[in-house]
């Protein structure tokens, strides 16, 4: 969600913080603004709403000077998307930047008015430089009054401090949002994630929950929850891997989707080697009598299909939920079960809480994650690479069906571990999930297609998505990405259910899209099919060769798939959900890689 960097540095820091803001443009951002401390010891600020183009222009007419500076792309929670609400927030001698929420703000902001000391904005954020002023109206150093904050805050965050007639001092702090210390030479910087460092250094501090840091051009000091100074590892990050560029590509959502063959293809050769799958020591799934599947959005839907796959292949019985609701519900877990946590930045808070729910009350837990530093990768049992690389584009393409790919093979190590396939077997389905590569590049094939019948979705209002079996949410996340990208409302429904209320909507106005691979439920997902056709719904089937020889007579449109795959299909039929919503929004002229009112990384609940 919101962007934080920070940087005690050599040169005029204002051209950098926001240069390092526009590598994190990918987090989602209504707002942005920077703050500085100049050679003189004057902190000032500059915001403005918006693309950061428009804070680049007010820079030029109104430039900021300084070595030291903090900057932030706002994600507006509290309060509206103005000037005012934008960060970095100032009180006398300080400036914040903050990233979460202040759960307790409404009672700070209270105590405050009882002082005589009114807010100024809607945000959260501002009593956090309200208070730290009064700490040090009351005589405290900068240190102390930060940390006399931090004290008072309740809910998550990741906050750097700057203050005025300090340009050789920096406070950072994190509570359940993710926050990185830089190491350079005679240079330190603080950012919401390796990607917004990598410009400045490779060596990476990552603050661990509760933690505060107090930076230095010397170096950094950092202090656990209790106060106690305490030690973290540097950590080496590949700065090529940390590259943002479009390669040639419109928009980075389509540069992603054309990635998938080659970034599955990675997974594939990380995890089997031969006909064995290659797991790290102690993923044994011979003793566990249930899993419990947990993410967000298209990571949560990722689970859906993984749990087809775990029950049909292995038997074993899954739990399939949204992780927003997964421990309010408290439920009753086995000390036999898993719990695999899903999430695509690692850092979900949603996720993230669901996981410390389960830690303590499951015998393992499995962080199914692309960034291996991340808060769910340290604090799970053990951490699984998807190894989509960064995704830049807020809708998720090539990380989706990288987390397909790895849960495909956790599904193959469950059955043979719990003796339901053989060897043979198990390297009959291999075979299937080497093949998927190859036939993700035939599907990309379809771009052209999709882009002809997104004229027609782009005039819909409302668009319905049908699939059986782990099609079903295939057809949930078609509908989910046409919503993100396009702002057409979309559904997605197991076929079978249709006529259980949906039918009703149908008209010849209702493009409804049926995701019918030519298998065993076939015949029934066709049946539902003509249910549409017979009340002149406008039908576009997605299928393979002979699907659509077997079917597709009295379709208004088709599009063919290749065939194979095995059980792992599903794979393949990510490419035209992704395609369709990609071209629908293109067609309509929104923003592609940044969706209004979504962010990329959801760190507050």
């Amino acid at each position: 969600m919101c962007g934080i960097i920070g940087i005690l540095g050599k040169h005029e820091v204002s051209p950098q913080l926001v240069d390092a803001l526009r590598r994190l443009e990918y987090r989602g951002y209504d707002s942005a603004g920077v703050a500085t401390v100049d050679a003189g010891g004057r902190l000032d600020r500059r915001r403005a709403v918006g693309k950061l183009v428009n804070l680049s222009d007010r820079l030029v007419h109104e430039p900021l000077t300084g070595h030291s500076g903090i900057g932030h792309t706002r994600w507006a929670t509290h309060g509206a998307a103005t000037e005012g609400n934008a960060h970095p927030h100032r009180s006398g001698r300080v400036a914040v930047v903050h990233n979460g929420i202040i759960e307790n703000y409404r009672d700070l902001r209270a105590r405050l008015a009882d002082l005589g000391i009114e807010a100024r904005t809607q945000t959260d954020t501002e009593t956090v430089a309200l208070w730290t002023a009064h700490h040090m109206d009351q005589g405290m150093g900068p240190i102390d009054a930060a940390r006399a904050t931090l004290s008072m805050l309740h809910g998550a965050f990741a906050l750097a401090f700057l203050f005025e007639g300090e340009g050789d001092l920096m406070v950072a702090a994190r509570k359940g949002s993710p926050l990185a210390i830089g190491h350079g030479e005679g240079e330190m910087f603080v950012g919401s994630d390796a990607v917004a460092l990598a410009p400045f250094t490779d060596r990476i501090t990552y603050l661990e929950d509760g933690d505060h840091a107090v930076l230095t051009r010397a170096g950094v000091q950092v202090f656990d929850a209790e106060g106690h100074q305490t030690h973290r590892a540097q950590a080496r990050i590949d700065v090529g891997a940390t590259a943002i560029d479009r390669g040639g590509y419109r928009h980075f959502m389509a540069k992603e989707v054309a990635e998938q063959p080659v970034v599955i293809g990675d997974v594939l050769n990380h995890y089997i080697k031969g006909d064995r799958i290659v797991l790290p020591e102690g993923l044994d799934f011979a003793g566990v009598d249930r899993i419990a599947l947990v993410g967000c959005g298209t990571a949560h839907l990722a689970g859906h299909v993984a749990k087809y796959w775990f029950e049909q292949l292995a038997g074993l019985p899954v739990d399939i939920d949204v992780a927003s609701e997964f421990r309010y519900r408290e439920p009753p877990l086995s000390e036999r079960s898993w719990f695999i946590a899903i999430s695509q930045s690692g850092e979900t808070a949603d996720t993230l809480a669901a996981l410390h729910y389960a830690r303590t009350r499951v015998a393992r837990t499995v962080g199914l994650v692309n960034v291996g530093t991340s808060a769910i990768a340290r604090d799970s049992d053990v951490a699984l690479p998807t190894r989509a690389g960064i995704e830049v584009s807020v809708a998720s393409s090539k990380a989706f069906t990288c987390q397909l790919a790895v849960l495909g093979i956790l599904a193959l190590k469950a059955a043979h571990d719990r003796g339901r396939i053989d060897d043979a077997q198990l390297a009959a389905h291999l075979r299937d999930l080497r093949a998927i590569p190859g036939l993700l590049s035939q599907a990309l094939a379809i771009s052209d297609e999709c882009r002809a019948q997104s004229e027609w979705l782009s005039q819909a209002r409302d668009v319905l998505y049908l699939g059986r079996g782990a099609l079903f949410p295939v057809a949930l996340e078609g509908a989910l990405k046409l919503k993100e990208l396009s702002y057409i409302h979309a559904e997605g429904y197991a076929s079978g259910e249709l006529k259980h209320g949906p039918i009703a909507l149908i008209d010849r106005d209702v493009p409804v899209v049926v995701l019918a691979a030519h298998d065993a439920l076939f015949d029934k997902t066709i049946s539902n099919m003509q249910e549409v056709m017979a009340r002149h719904g406008q039908i576009l089937l997605i299928s393979d060769a002979s699907g659509i020889a077997a079917a597709g007579e009295g379709v208004t449109a088709s599009l063919t798939l290749p065939s194979g795959g095995g059980i792992f299909q599903p794979i393949l039929y990510a490419v035209p959900m992704q395609y369709l919503a990609y071209h629908t929004a293109v067609a309509k002229g929104t923003d592609v890689d940044q969706p209004r009112n979504l962010a990329k990384s959801v760190t507050v609940e």
